[in-house]
């Protein structure tokens, strides 16, 4: 399952070379991210009702071209691998020209919210990754 967030960059997110600050672009994909999970019917309080914290543990992000005050940006997130206690979220961002802007592989970790210890993937969350076994 992918899922897409559009967003616009706001003037707050320039920095003082007057683009988007490098940090802002890890605040995107977060935002991509609760949207994949929105769009999974797996909202974080899902996670909590269970028991279960999801904790990012690795973001390797590429930047490949500026952004500026009023661009358009798509943010896609989808599954690129499951591991027993780990999974790994493919994101991109494009711009209006439909430009890579940046992209990124993010793994997270499932937790035991009470014990504070890794878990293994719930399997409705398993289930959004069962494609890549093919």
């Amino acid at each position: 399952m992918e899922a897409s967030l559009e967003i616009i960059v706001r003037s707050t997110e320039i920095d003082v070379n007057g683009h988007v600050n490098n940090a802002k672009y890890l605040e995107y994909l977060e935002w991509g991210r609760e949207e994949w999970y929105e769009q999974a019917n797996l909202p974080y309080d899902t996670f909590l009702e269970l028991g279960i914290q999801t904790v990012t543990v690795n973001i390797t992000i590429n930047y490949r071209k500026e952004c500026v005050q009023n661009d358009r940006l798509i943010i896609t997130t989808k599954p690129e691998r499951l591991g027993r206690t780990s999974y790994t979220l493919k994101q991109e961002i494009y711009n209006q020209r439909n430009e890579l802007v940046a992209d990124a592989l993010v793994t997270s970790v499932t937790m035991d919210s009470s014990t504070r210890t890794s878990r293994p993937v719930l399997a409705e969350l398993a289930r959004l990754f069962a494609h890549l076994a093919s």
